[in-house]
């Protein structure tokens, strides 16, 4: 009996190999299809779609195109404004309604933005990737269309149609794709051209003229219009002053912090920054940053009042407090003048550990506890109950302190004055506030059975000398204070003070010591 060769032929092993590469080659043309067609079409949403975003104060609508510039379009009143992205992606953004009261204090606005932007640019920044994940995931789900018809038709259906279609139905099929595609674009229903059309852009420096010095770091700025009035001229000078002095007061306070005397913690300390009532004055924002990172701290409590009204076009406050403390663990309250639920919801979206009543884990593992300030929207409320004073908040707040299965180890509020029952009854080691704008404590409290607890109230980190504190310089002393935390207690404060004459004042260490 003659055994026959188990091995497959060499012809077998050809056809087999060219099998495989076909398949190999119509999967690869299929994938192709798809990015190319995904490609395309997330591109085209991406360059059509818009974003309503809060910016500056204003209502403001963010488009994406490739232009390489970011465009500001102020309105009617001002000249357009464009800063180069030194990338292909640019950005549109067109400002709507604000609630600016005059054109001065709005061109002041401005410009103070622009001497501290790195809220409103992660903000911007923020809504384009938004823009292109969606463009992106929208875009691959078109490019499958084309693909699936394919597989869907299979290859006989595929053949079936190439033998009925001749070269006079693909005329007439090229013929109604560009018809309607024409019918969609409709190039005879064109606009108008708009009043700024012909207007060429010019640099800042040109705008303004010889006269007005120019900071260095705006030689890339440029400006669009015809506005020329003597008063339109005197409002871009103001705010280019406005941009200068703010940007060299704050930015050398920054630079200056890191010299400050202050105590270096030791291993097994943990440092917390206390600011509160910033009032809007984003130009504090990197000082106080600056000062935690020379006091060596990882981590933040807001004591609220961040805002003056607690309004949405208030948001660049919050975006700035929340890029300026990037990288730290962060808690806060909000406070009487943070009006209405929006300051704690956007705080919240934004990443910040935001009190409601309840016990939550903060610096270093001890237990953290705090609430909202009941002034804040006229009565205040407690969880599910609504329409109570001062006092019975602070009662409800010394209740869930005392019940608490772990001693409370601080209590963050906007006014010292509502964890006060809490600490006459000895039932947390330190509660922190602001409100008042003025230092004071800590103070030393002995509780009913000998437990012993700290009030400390913290200044103005905003420099605020009424409810908003938006300006080229603080309006009176700004305060941050630093809290650090040992053996899972609360170890002692220090405070550091920047003066309206840009002059450091520094604190000594204070020691928090308890019984044993």
């Amino acid at each position: 009996m003659v055994e026959r060769d188990a091995r497959p032929s060499p012809r077998g092993r050809d056809r087999r190999v060219e099998t495989h590469r076909r398949r190999t080659a119509r999967v690869l043309a299929l994938l192709g299809v798809w990015l190319g067609c995904a490609v395309l079409a997330g591109l085209l949403l991406f360059l059509g779609s818009s974003r309503a975003v809060v910016v500056a104060g204003h209502d403001a609508v963010v488009s994406p195109d490739l232009s390489g510039w970011a465009v500001l379009h102020t309105g009617p009143v001002l000249p357009d404004v464009r800063v180069p992205t030194d990338q292909v992606v640019g950005v549109d953004i067109r400002l709507g309604k604000t609630n600016a009261t005059s054109v001065d204090d709005l061109v002041d606005r401005y410009a103070l933005l622009a001497s501290q932007p790195q809220g409103q640019v992660e903000k911007i920044t923020g809504a384009v990737q938004g823009m292109a994940l969606d463009a992106a995931l929208r875009g691959a789900v078109v490019g499958l269309l084309p693909v699936g018809i394919w597989l869907l038709l299979g290859a006989r259906r595929r053949g079936e149609l190439r033998a009925r279609v001749g070269p006079r139905q693909a005329a007439v099929g090229v013929v109604v794709l560009a018809l309607l595609a024409v019918a969609v674009w409709q190039p005879w229903t064109g606009d108008e051209d708009p009043v700024q059309a012909g207007e060429d852009w010019e640099s800042l420096a040109s705008f303004l003229g010889p006269a007005v010095p120019v900071p260095d770091e705006l030689d890339g700025i440029e400006v669009r219009g015809d506005v020329t009035t003597a008063s339109t001229h005197r409002l871009i000078e103001s705010a280019v002053s406005t941009y200068d002095t703010s940007k060299t007061f704050y930015a050398d306070a920054a630079r200056r912090a890191a010299d400050l005397p202050l105590r270096a913690p030791r291993p097994g300390d943990t440092v917390v920054a206390l600011v509160s009532d910033r009032h809007d004055n984003i130009g504090m924002d990197p000082v106080a940053r600056a000062i935690a990172d020379a006091a060596g701290a990882t981590a933040v409590l807001d004591g609220g009042d961040d805002t003056s009204i607690g309004r949405s076009w208030e948001a660049f406050s919050l975006d700035s407090v929340d890029a300026a403390f990037d990288g730290f663990e962060r808690w806060g309250v909000a406070g009487n003048h943070d009006h209405g639920d929006f300051v704690h919801a956007y705080l919240a979206e934004l990443g910040w550990t935001m009190l409601d009543g309840e016990v939550v884990d903060g610096p270093a593992g001890t237990a953290l506890l705090g609430v909202d300030d009941p002034r804040s929207s006229g009565l205040g409320s407690w969880r599910d109950e609504t329409g109570l004073t001062f006092d019975e908040v602070a009662a409800r707040l010394a209740d869930a302190a005392c019940d608490s299965r772990r001693r409370v180890t601080t209590i963050l509020v906007h006014d010292a004055n509502l964890g006060r029952p809490a600490l006459d009854r000895g039932c947390v080691d330190l509660v922190l506030g602001g409100h008042t704008h003025v230092r004071a404590g800590p103070h030393r409290v002995t509780g009913p059975d000998g437990q012993v607890g700290y009030t400390y109230t913290t200044g103005t980190t905003g420099g605020a000398a009424y409810a908003i504190a938006l300006g080229s310089k603080p309006r009176r002393a700004a305060d941050v204070s630093l809290v650090t935390y040992r053996a899972g207690r609360p170890a002692g404060v220090q405070w550091v003070t920047l003066q309206t004459d840009g002059t450091f004042t520094t604190g000594a260490w204070v020691a928090l010591r308890y019984p044993g």
